[in-house]
């Protein structure tokens, strides 16, 4: 019966719900297999809109700054993307 104690912690109140425009660009990456070509991914997932620092972008917008044309690795992907858009807080409306 420990699980009971454990699970009669305090409530945590979240506030209201912040609506994000997008989607994380993780989400985007892990629906792709990987080494994969930046032709490809355009095809595939270009039009997907993701979120970033400066508000949400297309994401085929994205990879017209993205010098790289080939990505061996999730990680590469995502590293170039952040690259090109930045890493921080996501804007809320």
């Amino acid at each position: 019966m420990a699980d009971e104690e454990e699970s009669e912690g305090p409530v945590v109140e979240l506030g209201e719900e912040t609506p994000v425009e997008g989607q994380p660009l993780a989400r985007v990456a892990a629906r792709l297999t990987w080494p994969h070509e930046k032709s490809r991914i355009e095809d595939q997932e270009g039009d997907s809109v993701i979120r970033t620092p400066s508000g949400p972008l297309q994401l085929s917008d994205v990879l017209a700054e993205v010098d790289e044309t080939y990505f061996d690795s999730r990680q590469s992907f995502v590293n170039h993307v952040k690259d090109a858009v930045g890493d921080g807080p996501i804007p809320t409306k």
